[in-house]
């Protein structure tokens, strides 16, 4: 029952986690693409000095302002968030499950087994 129980909470979790987080930063005019470059940006402080800092700040915002909705590359900070960020959380390669399977088989040959009359190097028929 545990394992269940388990499985059913990571399905919702995953579900609806990524959905919270959208819409509480949604609430400030952000994603997860501008939030995630700002913490960035707020990490390179380049002096101790408050006067270089502040103007810093007013550079990062206006970087990170771009991603923000509205800004010039909302629309791409909306698709990364969504596209990009949310599934890389949850670990979805954004494949179906055939596709996936595939792509395991493709990367389990080795570099010879890929290449057509390659036998005579890797020594497989």
């Amino acid at each position: 029952m545990t394992d269940w129980t388990k499985k059913k909470y990571d399905e919702y979790y995953n579900s609806y986690v990524p959905w919270l987080e959208d819409k509480y930063l949604a609430w400030f005019g952000e994603n997860k693409t501008s939030y995630a470059t700002k913490e960035q940006l707020d990490k390179t402080k380049i002096t101790g000095d408050k006067n270089i800092d502040a103007i810093q700040d007013g550079v990062n915002t206006g970087v990170t302002g771009q991603f923000k909705e509205g800004g010039l590359l909302g629309g791409v900070g909306d698709l990364v968030s969504k596209e990009g960020v949310n599934r890389a959380e949850r670990g979805d390669t954004g494949l179906g499950e055939k596709q996936a399977i595939e792509k395991g088989k493709q990367e389990q040959k080795g570099w010879g087994d890929s290449i057509p009359g390659s036998s005579w190097v890797t020594g497989k028929k």
